[in-house]
């Protein structure tokens, strides 16, 4: 049985959805409010479901079920433009945009390289990144506001699905005059620090995961200092207040404070850590979306 709905009653919800808001939806589609607001009702009529709670105040908000149609609907209006792009013989160019997250002290590290990379493969699409902390990108995962998120696989559940690009192994950053600054082959082991300051890089479920790697060092540490921002955490172990367990490492030693710091690798048995591409479960992923990972395999490629 044919389903009642169109394709342009589809278009027009996905805008009001992106937007959450009847009067911006309808000066990006250059149609009338009017116009608007009768196919969404439509469209909920012959869904027999409430998509939007309608307010004066605070615009036009999904309902549950409407967030995830409008998660669902996503790759179907990708592949209706695949479709239409395949009649005229340029099925192989993506175009429109595409929102990924990236873990805050990721970030620097990685988003410029793959934006650079991805644009080159892809031109026509318009990639853009939000940034912010692992539970922040889980929710924005879940809520719609990104397709895909780079993060470490902490504080994930069932709900996603994961592909592993890359696995890091944790070390210890000093001050350059701290005395294990020149170990030996630049080894140390977190017992050696057990009676020193900590600069704990204090970030949801990334504090647990250093944690747990003192656990299974047997050591308690002595947190003198909890930042959120990466490079906060260098500059206060370059000004001597501590030394810290970091995982990504930069190309230089030098710190926003001025001083340097020196990485020194661990010779504890610790597990590394899991950079992934991350999607939430059930959602069918858009050709913007699976080029996203594409690209990222070819720059980092650790497997899944």
């Amino acid at each position: 049985m044919a389903k009642p709905f169109t394709l342009v009653q589809l278009r027009y919800f996905s805008a009001v959805a992106a937007a959450e808001s009847m009067t911006a939806a309808s000066r990006e589609l250059n149609v009338t409010q009017s116009a608007l607001s009768a196919a969404v009702s439509q469209l909920e009529k012959d869904l027999d479901v409430q998509l939007f709670i309608r307010g004066r105040q605070r615009g036009m908000q999904l309902t549950a079920a409407g967030r995830q149609f409008a998660k669902d609907l996503a790759p179907f209006l990708e592949e209706a433009d695949a479709l239409y792009e395949a009649a005229r013989g340029y099925s192989d160019a993506l175009t429109g945009e595409l929102r990924v997250g990236v873990f805050a002290p990721l970030a620097p590290f990685r988003a410029p390289v793959i934006l650079q990379a991805f644009e080159t493969a892809h031109p026509g699409v318009q990639l853009s990144f939000l940034e912010g902390d692992q539970e922040y990108l889980r929710r924005s995962l879940l809520e719609g506001e990104c397709e895909l998120a780079l993060m470490y696989g902490l504080g994930l559940d069932e709900g996603f699905t994961t592909k592993v690009v890359e696995r890091i192994s944790a070390h210890v950053i000093v001050a350059e005059d701290h005395p294990l600054a020149a170990s030996p082959d630049g080894e140390v082991s977190l017992a050696q620090f057990e009676d020193e300051p900590l600069i704990l890089l204090d970030l949801p479920h990334t504090r647990e995961y250093f944690m747990s790697l003192f656990a299974a060092a047997g050591v308690r540490p002595k947190i003198r200092h909890r930042a959120s921002g990466y490079e906060t955490v260098r500059s206060f172990v370059a000004r001597g207040h501590g030394y810290s367990v970091l995982n990504q490492r930069l190309h230089h030693d030098q710190t926003y404070a001025g001083g340097r710091v020196v990485p020194l690798r661990l010779t504890d048995d610790l597990p590394g850590i899991e950079v992934m591409l991350v999607r939430p479960a059930g959602v069918r992923p858009t050709r913007r979306a699976l080029a996203f990972e594409a690209v990222c395999g070819r720059l980092y490629g650790a497997g899944s």
